[in-house]
C-alpha cells in the first residue's frame, strides 16, 4: 500500500509542478550553468546504497589548492531561494519513482556516517528513507544530531499509514511557514561525528 502511495502521490505531484519544476530547472542553468542536478551517494533500505537527486543550489568554487571552498561562500543568491522554498528537494521524486526512497522515512544521509551509528541509530536504515520524516516535523535543522536519530528510531519502531498522513501534512505546514530551516538561511549543519 504505502509504494502504491508512494507512485501515485509522487507522479502526480511531478505532473502538478512540472511548469514550476522547469522554471527551477531553468533559473539554476542562467545562474550556475551545468549540472542543474547534484547527485550524492547516499544509504538507503538496509544500508543498499544510491544515488539522491536535488537541484544544484551551490557552485564548484575551490581554493588555491584545489578544496571546495566552505558552503556559505558556494551558495548562491538564487540556491538560497530554492532552498528557502524547499524547491532543491523536487528532484527527489525521480528517486521516489524509481523505489530507492519513499515519501516518508528516516532523511537519507551520508555514506560516512555509517561507521558511527550506535546499534540503536543504526536501526534508521530497517526501513526506506524519505524526503520527509519524522525528525522533519519536531525541529529539522534545530534539533541535536542525537534528537534527530531518535526521532528516526521512534518513526521506524512506531510506523503506520496514518502516521505517515499526519508527517506529509505537517511538513506543508512547515515548508509553508519555513520552520526549522536553518540551512535556508546561509547556516549549515555541522556533519555528525558520532557519540
Amino acid at each position: 500500500m504505502k509504494r502504491w502511495f508512494d507512485l501515485i502521490v509522487s507522479i502526480t505531484i511531478a505532473v502538478l509542478l512540472f511548469i514550476p519544476i522547469l522554471m527551477v530547472a531553468l533559473a539554476i542553468l542562467l545562474s550556475m550553468g551545468r549540472p542543474i542536478l547534484f547527485m550524492q551517494k547516499r544509504p538507503g533500505e538496509g544500508e543498499k546504497p544510491f544515488y539522491l537527486y536535488k537541484f544544484r543550489s551551490m557552485t564548484n568554487g575551490t581554493d588555491s589548492e584545489g578544496n571546495l571552498l566552505p558552503n556559505e561562500q558556494r551558495i548562491t543568491r538564487t540556491g538560497s531561494i530554492i532552498r528557502k522554498l524547499s524547491l532543491d528537494e523536487l528532484p527527489q521524486l525521480i528517486n521516489v519513482i524509481k523505489g530507492d526512497i519513499s515519501l516518508v522515512g528516516p532523511r537519507p544521509l551520508l555514506m560516512e556516517y555509517l561507521s558511527l551509528y550506535s546499534e540503536r541509530q543504526a536501526k534508521r536504515h530497517d526501513v526506506k528513507p524519505g524526503i520527509t520524516g519524522w525528525a522533519q516535523v519536531n525541529g529539522r535543522n534545530s534539533i541535536s544530531w542525537e534528537e534527530k536519530f531518535e526521532l528516526d528510531v521512534w518513526y521506524v519502531e512506531n510506523r503506520s499509514f496514518l502516521l505517515d498522513m499526519k508527517i506529509l501534512l505537517l511538513t506543508f505546514i512547515k515548508v509553508f511557514k519555513r520552520e526549522g530551516i536553518n540551512s535556508s538561511q546561509g547556516q549549515f549543519v555541522e556533519k555528525f561525528r558520532g557519540e
